[in-house]
């Protein structure tokens, strides 16, 4: 199998993009498709069947985004994989990791991810048994919506365990590399939910926690 032989459907390729990413400059490479349905989901294009992304392969996709080879190299910034959710095609995504560091970037790969797929999938990315020093991502930005198993699936509409038992490998892999995003969100969790779902991920060895508020039709006039 060569590298071309495996194809990406994204919704969106978006250059020159600062702090929200990852490190430095970033091009976030946005998957099309999500296991969940979340009420509040900014991205709602990747459920929509009627929507066509764009394909790329591994080669197509490398040259698209090495048009910013020299911001990333700059700014210690690279390739972010979002979406929906990027690892429904990780398969992909480590044969484009691999591919470009065989072409001699130097570049950081990152994912934003709900970690919300089965274990086939992450372990194609992240396989198990291999070292942090192994490891293909330099950052991983998880999303967590709430860590009570209830508020969960009742905002995502999905049960949280592939999340969790992804998320504990992460904990035992690489917590250090690890952005944990714990959103308060209007109508389903509240401030003292998310304290709870803080002191879990801190108890599991997660230190980068980013809390903040989802910009509601509930809340957005009160800004």
């Amino acid at each position: 199998m060569t590298a071309d032989s495996l194809t990406f459907r994204a919704f969106a390729v978006s250059r020159h993009r600062l702090a929200y990413d990852g490190a430095g400059v970033t091009t976030l490479v946005g998957g099309y498709g999500c296991p969940l349905a979340c009420r509040y989901c900014i991205n709602s294009v990747c459920a929509d069947p009627s929507f066509r992304p764009r394909t790329y392969t591994v080669s197509a996709l490398f040259d698209t985004v090495r048009i910013d080879d020299l911001y990333f190299t700059a700014t210690g910034g690279g390739v972010t994989f979002g979406g929906g959710e990027p690892l429904l095609q990780a398969p992909f995504i480590a044969a484009f990791i691999r591919y470009a560091r065989e072409q001699g970037v130097t570049w950081r790969f990152n994912l934003e991810t709900s970690l919300a797929v089965p274990s086939a999938l992450f372990d194609a990315l992240v396989p198990e048994g291999i070292t942090a020093e192994e490891c293909p991502i330099d950052e991983f930005i998880v999303d967590v919506k709430d860590m009570d198993p209830t508020i969960y699936e009742r905002y995502t509409g999905q049960p949280s365990d592939r999340m969790r038992r992804n998320l504990t490998r992460l904990a035992a892999l690489c917590p250090d590399r690890v952005t944990v995003r714990v959103p308060f969100i209007p109508g389903y969790n509240t401030a003292a939910d998310g304290d709870r779902s803080e002191e879990i991920l801190r108890g599991m060895g997660f230190v980068r926690i980013e809390r903040f508020t989802y910009i509601t039709d509930r809340n957005k006039d009160a800004r």
